[in-house]
């Protein structure tokens, strides 16, 4: 039987670059999976169910929730989010690894179904910084743009105070940042 695999949960304010990261990480790290969680939110241009999220209608998720099928799961920006346990327990069992796109309330809450999962908190180096690329992704409007910058400004204050992350990776420069998230996850995959 294989060691079981580790978990590793990155978090991020929206527009930090956690998105970049993660597929960088899952296409340069062997044995590295990707969750896929599920949420009723609208798909973007390009986006395909089953491989960016599982798009679900407001009931299905009810339901689902219901029955206890999430490790976590809670509404953000109007919309529910969760993780579903059989996709996390089958990675692990494989000896592969997964990786975790959770917002910092959603950690605090997965932290008690899966105490073990280490935590990455990926950073913008300034809220302007934050901003200015929230902006440039031009895919939401401005009202919108600014109930992100004042969620991100609460998820780094809970993170700070009430999160497990262990590990902090300041996206600055999305190439740097690319070789330190690589690195960190190697090292985390060693321990």
């Amino acid at each position: 039987m294989s060691k079981p695999g580790k978990i590793l949960v990155f978090s991020a304010p929206s527009g930090a670059g956690k998105t970049t990261l993660l597929t960088h990480l899952t296409e340069n790290v062997p044995g590295l999976v990707y969750s896929i969680s599920a949420t009723t939110r609208a798909p973007r241009t390009g986006e395909v169910d089953g491989t960016h999220y599982f798009f679900l209608t407001k009931e299905e998720f009810e339901h689902k929730a219901a029955n206890n099928e999430f490790a976590e799961w809670q509404e953000v920006h109007g919309n529910y989010y969760g993780t579903p346990k059989t996709f996390i327990d089958s990675v692990i069992e494989s000896g592969r690894h997964v990786v975790m796109d959770i917002d910092v309330f959603g950690k605090l809450k997965f932290d008690k179904a899966y105490p073990q999962a280490a935590g990455i908190m990926i950073v913008p180096p300034s809220m302007e910084h934050l901003e200015n690329r929230l902006k440039s992704r031009a895919t939401d409007e401005e009202e919108v743009i600014r109930l992100r910058l004042e969620n991100a400004r609460t998820e780094m204050e809970a993170a700070e105070t009430q999160g497990k992350y262990e590990y902090t990776i300041v996206n600055d420069d999305l190439e740097i940042a690319k070789v330190e998230a690589v690195e960190l996850v190697k090292k985390i995959i060693e321990l």
